[in-house]
Parts: C-alpha cells; structure tokens; sequence
C-alpha cells in the first residue's frame, strides 16, 4: 500500500450511468473488474490494471475479455478519501484497439464530476 494512502477501504462512488452499464456486464466479468476495484478500495492495484492515457496520474483501466467480446472499468484513485468508478462500458470502436472518442471524451467529463464531488464533499486539499 502506498504510504500516502490512508489505511483501510475507501468508498467506491459510481458516477453517472457507470454502475448501471457495471451490471450489465456477464458474471464472470463483473467478478474480475469487481475484485480490481475492490484492490484499487484498499490502495492495491489488480495485475490487470494500467494507467489510462490522457487523464494524468490516478486514473487507471481493467480490460476483460469474455465470449469474443472485450469489457472495461475506468476508475481514478486520484483522490484520497474515495474511489471513483468515472465509466464502465463494452468496447465497440471500429478502429482496432482504439477507444472510441465518445468514450474518450465522457470519461473526461465524469473525473471533472468525480473532482467537483470531491471537493464538494471532503474539501481540494486531500488529493493523493
């Protein structure tokens, strides 16, 4: 655990439709994505994991793949108090490995919304 962490499990906060769009994901995706979100609850980080790019530091994704189909979890840790779930989706893009802009650019809208949830409700000086 990293020692700017605090110790013991942190909330995990869903914004937007990203809990909703997390269930209906299959059963056994839910449990590999759940079990790395519950990692990132207690300061870890599920061997899956890897930054996402263009968000800076904190924010990570978990990709599963399952029946020929890929699914991911992005979530930032940028905060101290809180784990935020900023978008869950199945990736559909028609370009190769490339995440679709429209996903792109809603995950930057949600950690805007994740930070102003933040400090709203714990104060802008507890980021970690």
């Amino acid at each position: 655990m990293r020692p700017d962490l605090q110790k013991g499990e942190r909330p995990l906060d869903w914004v937007g439709s990203s809990k909703r769009d997390f269930l209906e994901f299959p059963e056994p995706v839910k449990d590999e994505l759940g079990n790395a979100l519950g990692l990132a609850q207690f300061g870890g980080m599920h061997p899956k994991a890897k930054p996402w790019k263009g968000e800076g530091a904190g924010v990570f994704e978990v990709v599963e793949d399952h029946d020929g189909n890929t699914f991911r979890a992005v979530y930032t840790v940028r905060f101290r108090d809180v784990v935020y779930v900023l978008h869950a989706f199945q990736k559909k893009s028609p370009h190769g490995i490339r995440t679709a802009r429209p996903d792109i650019e809603l995950i930057a809208r949600r950690l805007r919304l994740a930070q102003q949830d933040h400090e709203a409700r714990y104060g802008k000086a507890k980021r970690s």
